[in-house]
Order: C-alpha cells, then sequence, then structure tokens
C-alpha cells in the first residue's frame, strides 16, 4: 500500500451511511479500522465469510487423531500394562484426552491463522494510520492506484467529505 487516503468518522452509523454513499460513487474501500466490532459493516464492505471455522475444524480434526491415536499407541504397543482388569484398547477411556486434545489444536490453528492472515508477529512493522483510532475514531482507508491523476485524487477526496467524512488525509 504505496499511496492511499484515510478518511475519519466518529460516529458508527455516519460509518455505515458513508460508506454506502462512497461505494455508490465507485470507490473501492480497502479497509475499515474500528475501536469496537459494527454491525453489518461486512455487507457493506462485501467481505466473505471467514474461513477460519475451517481451519477450527481442520486443527480439531487433527488433535482429535493425535490424541486418539497416541493413546491407542501407548496402551496397545508401547506400555500395554494390565491394570484393573481393563483390556489394552480402553476406547471409552480415550475419550477426555482426546476430547482435549481437539480443543486445544482447534485454538492454536485459529490463532496461527489469525496471526498469518493479519501479517501479526515478530518482524512485521505495524502501519499506524492515525493514532487514535483504536481510542474513538473509525477510518476508512482507501487504495490510491499508481497511475492516478490529481483530478482521480480530488474526486476520491470529494466523494468521502460528501459522505460525511470528519476528515481526510492523503498518505503517499
Amino acid at each position: 500500500m504505496n499511496k492511499y487516503i484515510t478518511a475519519y468518522y466518529l460516529d458508527e452509523e455516519k460509518l455505515l451511511k458513508g460508506l454506502k454513499q462512497v461505494k455508490t460513487k465507485g470507490v473501492r474501500v480497502a479497509d475499515v479500522l474500528s475501536p469496537f466490532p459494527v454491525h453489518g459493516i461486512d455487507k457493506v464492505l462485501g467481505l466473505r465469510r471467514s474461513r477460519l471455522t475451517r481451519v477450527a475444524f481442520a486443527g480439531g480434526a487433527i488433535g482429535a487423531i493425535v490424541g486418539f491415536g497416541f493413546q491407542t499407541w501407548v496402551f496397545t504397543s508401547a506400555y500395554p500394562i494390565n491394570f484393573g482388569g481393563k483390556p489394552f484398547f480402553a476406547a471409552p477411556s480415550f475419550i477426555p484426552v482426546t476430547f482435549e486434545t481437539t480443543v486445544l489444536f482447534a485454538a492454536f490453528s485459529m490463532v496461527i491463522a489469525f496471526f498469518v492472515v493479519s501479517k501479526l508477529g515478530p518482524g512485521n512493522k505495524p502501519v499506524i494510520h492515525d493514532e487514535r483510532v483504536t481510542d474513538d475514531r473509525f477510518l476508512v482507508i482507501v487504495d490510491i492506484p499508481e497511475n492516478s491523476s490529481k483530478e482521480e485524487i480530488n474526486e476520491i477526496e470529494k466523494a468521502l467529505h460528501d459522505a460525511g467524512a470528519e476528515g481526510i488525509n492523503y498518505k503517499a
């Protein structure tokens, strides 16, 4: 993201109304940053449903297989100990550990996927668009194509201003 325009709003209702107006004028909004979740913003921006549930399911399935498989290997092959007359392969006694490894792997897979998708982690440099964005402002970020003329940039700024933006900044 080399060149972009940021516009901030102070109210979530004005933000949603402004986004709808800007989208009707053909301005492509890259991202919206807000201090709290705004209901309905994903539909206005045209975002797809998150694939995090699939990652959680895959991580949980792997965790269940690993947990159940490890217990099966330990109690039937590696250390077959007969205690209390219990059979070596006692699947009902494997259920608590299998459940816990399922939850553990699902949680870790979601956290890792979130960090990868959000580009958070060691070595990544955060881009701070506005210091007060997590405090009391809703920030709309509009990417500017490389070959845009000054008139096109002014049209985008005018569209944002007409949509009720409190402040507009151009960053090159």
